[in-house]
């Protein structure tokens, strides 16, 4: 049976997504881009932008499921805060469409496709690239981390299945 995965790089001016399908232990890529907010627009305005961009992401695409970056709050607080509010949005928007949603760590998502939970971005990209077999990588680092959180997502749930059984 064949399942597609949304997953989402979230913030409030840029935001990562990538849809793969997966069936067994195959995965290939469907798409991945960015959705952008106008520079300089204020918070609600960025929001409302990102939050319609992704509704067109799922209209499209039909995911089956989402899994999103947790927020890291490292030194800024503030930061963290900020891409709280984006998270909300795109949550908002996932939850309209009735899709189950789940949540990773960065370490987690990081450890899960490279290995080490400190990977670089760079890293991340090229493992996404040789998980889906692809010969050119997503650009930007936002997409591939978004389809790092969507390759996590699937396989966290294989494993949650295997165990159940």
């Amino acid at each position: 049976m064949k399942n597609r995965i949304l997953g989402i790089d979230p913030g409030t001016q840029v935001v990562g997504y990538g849809v793969i399908e997966c069936e067994g232990t195959s995965m290939r890529l469907l798409a991945a881009d960015v959705l952008r907010a106008p520079k300089g627009a204020p918070l609600a305005e960025r929001l409302a932008h990102i939050s319609a961009a992704l509704e067109a992401v799922v209209a499209k695409w039909q995911p089956q499921c989402a899994a999103v970056e947790d927020v890291f709050v490292k030194a800024d607080p503030r930061a963290a805060l900020a891409i709280g509010h984006g998270r909300g949005a795109l949550l908002a928007v996932l939850g309209r469409h009735g899709l189950l949603v789940a949540d990773y760590p960065p370490a987690t998502i990081k450890r899960s496709v490279a290995g080490n939970g400190r990977a670089p971005k760079q890293q991340v990209a090229r493992m996404v690239g040789t998980i889906l077999g692809l010969g050119a990588l997503p650009t930007p680092l936002d997409a591939t981390d978004a389809l790092a959180t969507a390759i996590t997502h699937s396989l966290k749930s294989r494993t949650q299945i295997i165990v159940k059984k």
